[in-house]
């Protein structure tokens, strides 16, 4: 009975479950780890699934506190490395190197959603993947991250606002040097 329901969860769910944690840690191998950990867990533990949140959501909450675990102990051996003692509060450590999945992205558009997406804080970046990359509804979203329903929509307000915010200023910016290139053409 337990393989047929683990076999038709990894069936439904693993490829959103992994979406969700490689868009969290931005490490493919990390993300295929996670995933499998989540799976694992759920084996150890679906006969203690109550059935008060729907599979579905039981699952992005595992997927959610396995990523936030990872990305804490990324960031704390960053830490050790460079040799500062910070705020867990304070840190998102950004990793600038770009992943095969990102330099594969055709579209500018998506690129640069993408790589905004990675400078949101944790909290964040957790909502606008739910919500929007996995289609999740509120509800869903507020029970994946055991949330009130006001905090995931508060947090998605203004997750958007920083994201069109990052994402405006980079329009300029890219405006100006078009701009300051096309001048420089015309002088010589």
């Amino acid at each position: 009975m337990i393989d047929r329901t683990f076999d038709r969860l990894y069936e439904q769910y693993h490829q959103s479950i992994y979406q969700f944690i490689f868009y969290m840690v931005r490490d493919q191998n990390a993300a295929e780890e996670l995933v499998q950990d989540v799976y694992i867990k759920v084996l150890g533990s679906y006969e203690n699934f109550d059935g008060k949140s729907n599979e579905k959501t039981w699952l992005f909450s595992i997927a959610k506190h396995l990523a936030i675990d990872y990305i804490r102990k990324e960031n704390r051996q960053k830490r050790k490395w460079l040799g500062t003692i910070v705020s867990n509060d304070k840190i998102d450590v950004h990793d600038p190197a770009p992943l095969p999945e990102e330099i594969a992205l055709a579209k500018d558009e998506v690129r640069a959603v993408y790589e905004a997406l990675g400078t949101c804080s944790i909290a964040h970046r957790q909502v606008l993947i739910l919500r929007f990359i996995q289609s999740l509804s509120v509800k869903e979203t507020a029970e994946s991250l055991g949330w009130s329903e006001s905090k995931v929509k508060t947090t998605q307000h203004r997750a958007i606002k920083q994201m069109r915010k990052i994402l405006n200023t980079e329009e300029r910016e890219e405006g100006s040097f078009e701009t300051q290139s096309s001048r420089r053409r015309h002088r010589t």
